[in-house]
């Protein structure tokens, strides 16, 4: 009898560790957005997440909500210089968010201040 729940608990922690692997690092889609930078900042009673939101037209609608990986540092840096400015994003989205990481599925990987379009 304890064999079999060993081997049921065993089953159920290799299930849930290939779950985690496959929404953690396997990406749903990744791209670019522009707008200009409108909040970034630093989120949570325990765990401290970045957040930021992309003003990408005047509605509510072309609002872009993103997260950003405390390991990304360089994107931290360069986010908060550009508040307020007309930049471009690269992204990706993973199947799922997780809560020590962020509240949004959409991850910052590069950021770069470019013209604003006439």
């Amino acid at each position: 009898m304890m064999k079999i729940l060993i081997k049921i608990l065993i089953g159920a922690l290799l299930i849930f560790a290939a779950y985690f692997c496959f929404a953690y690092f396997v990406t749903y889609s990744e791209g670019v957005r522009s707008g200009d930078l409108v909040k970034f900042s630093k989120r949570g009673v325990i765990f401290k997440t970045w957040e930021g939101k992309l003003s990408q037209g005047v509605s509510e609608e072309l609002q872009f909500n993103f997260s950003v990986e405390k390991s990304d540092q360089d994107v931290i840096n360069k986010l908060q210089n550009f508040q307020g400015t007309f930049i471009k994003l690269t992204y990706i989205e993973r199947y799922q968010t997780f809560f020590w990481l962020g509240d949004t599925k959409y991850y910052i990987k590069g950021v770069e201040e470019v013209q604003r379009p006439d």
